[in-house]
């Protein structure tokens, strides 16, 4: 049975997108695409920033240790919703942990992850992170709710959500430092 050219390119055509979703040379794919995509996060308008008003956010570390958001109530906070699983999670992880190795002393810092505990310890070891990883053990509060991965919140000293961002983004940009420099101040 000889195959007619169409064919052969419909096969081949689903042979990549089996690739591409499927394997994990598609994982990669997307964490690369991710990476050239990204874009500089922009902060909320100062006239439409949520005020955080709940901060009972209680949180656990894969050490067993346990914080609440409440424990940072007044510092500049930021939060970052991941999962190993998430292609543009993945992408951002790189100008995340710069971000945090220059900011790590003057910010608080939430990686919380969105998937089971051994595989985010695995992937942290694996990619030589050293990052403040932290599990949901409570309900989250409905302003820093989001079904979508990844979601970061930069919270200011006086509560009001100043980013929040969904989607993968160049975090370690001048704009970004910038912005954590006056909020700090």
């Amino acid at each position: 049975m000889k195959l007619k050219r169409t064919q052969l390119i419909n096969i081949a055509i689903i042979l990549l997108l089996a690739l591409y979703f499927f394997t994990p040379i598609g994982f990669h794919a997307k964490v690369y695409l991710n990476r050239l995509i990204s874009h500089n996060p922009v902060p909320v308008a100062e006239r439409t920033q949520e005020v955080l008003e709940d901060y009972d956010f209680k949180l656990v570390d894969a050490k067993g240790n346990r914080v609440n958001l409440m424990d940072y109530k007044g510092e500049v906070v930021f939060i970052n919703f991941w999962a190993t699983w998430c292609p543009p999670c993945v992408a951002e992880m790189p100008d995340l942990q710069l971000l945090y190795n220059s900011y790590g002393e003057k910010v608080t810092f939430l990686f919380i992850a969105r998937d089971k505990e051994e595989r985010v310890t695995n992937f942290l070891v694996k990619k030589n992170y050293d990052l403040p990883v932290y599990f949901e053990s409570g309900f989250t509060p409905k302003s820093l709710y989001s079904g979508a991965l990844p979601t970061t919140f930069i919270i200011g000293k006086e509560g009001n959500i100043v980013v929040a961002e969904t989607g993968s983004a160049d975090w370690n940009a001048e704009s970004v430092r910038d912005l954590l420099d006056g909020l700090i101040k």
